[in-house]
């Protein structure tokens, strides 16, 4: 599934393509995503795109009277391709844009969405997130505050979006181990000087998995094609029984609900 470092490296891939052009209308070949994709969509026509921005892991692009909500869901892709090329089986959506292009949306399970609103944080899929990670709103002093009296496991509490939007299942696994901290201690155990630790843990991974154009492990492609190569620098996650890249014990793995976990029994405690 895409997460928040995927979403990025998206929006900064269509950003040049798409703003300052006018969408001259849309093109929905199967409007049934895990919402039914806004009729407003449906009738777009000559609308110039003002901004692209990001919300967590929903990608925001704002027209003059309101704004598009894309959520990649479990399998989508966008890509800017040019307007003669035909679309696939799983090619839901087209942008049709002045400059001779499309933005072309894929998503082999349909999970993802297309939604609008005239205010984009006021919506009900946005406004009730957390602050984002890489901003100034999140740090430790922050989690040292959320994790009183917590009494789950530091794993999956790091994936509520109400805590802080954008960590997912490999990034929390990855900031874990990158602040030495084991994913099953629960929250509240959590000290000041850790809770310090594990924010600027967070945000070095993220940056890191933008600079790289994200991680790709089976359905993620930037949008020109390309996969995301921070899954070559990945410390833990899917590496269970490979050595620890600090200190050679073998990666351990179990699971937090429904979600595979990995961590190293020596470096993380």
């Amino acid at each position: 599934m895409p997460e928040l470092p995927e979403v990025e490296t998206s929006r900064r891939g269509i950003e040049p393509h798409l703003v300052g052009e006018t969408i001259l209308h849309a093109v929905v070949r199967n409007g049934r995503l895990r919402w039914p994709v806004s009729e407003e969509i449906y009738r777009l026509s000559d609308r110039p795109v003002l901004s692209v921005q990001r919300r967590a892991k929903y990608l925001l692009l704002e027209l003059a009277e309101g704004w598009i909500i894309i959520h990649l869901g479990m399998s989508g892709s966008l890509r800017v391709l040019p307007s003669e090329l035909p679309p696939g089986k799983h090619d839901h959506v087209d942008l049709v844009l002045s400059n001779g292009k499309v933005l072309r949306y894929t998503d082999p399970r349909r999970f993802g969405a297309w939604l609008w609103a005239k205010v984009p944080l006021q919506h009900s899929v946005l406004a009730h997130l957390g602050p984002e990670p890489l901003s100034d709103a999140f740090n430790g002093t922050w989690l040292h505050e959320k994790s009183a009296r917590k009494k789950i496991a530091i794993k999956p509490w790091l994936m509520d979006n109400k805590l802080v939007v954008g960590v997912g299942n490999i990034y929390a696994s990855e900031s874990l181990f990158a602040a030495r901290i084991h994913p099953d201690r629960l929250a509240s155990s959590l000290s000041v000087e850790e809770c310090e630790r594990l924010s600027q843990a967070i945000k070095a991974v993220l940056q890191r998995s933008i600079e790289q154009g994200g991680t790709t492990l089976r359905d993620f492609l930037q949008s020109d094609g390309k996969p995301g190569y921070f899954a070559q620098e990945l410390q833990v996650y899917g590496r269970e029984g490979e050595p620890c890249r600090n200190c050679g014990t073998p990666v351990a793995a179990g699971k937090h609900g429904q979600r595979r976990t990995y961590w190293c029994r020596r470096c993380q405690h």
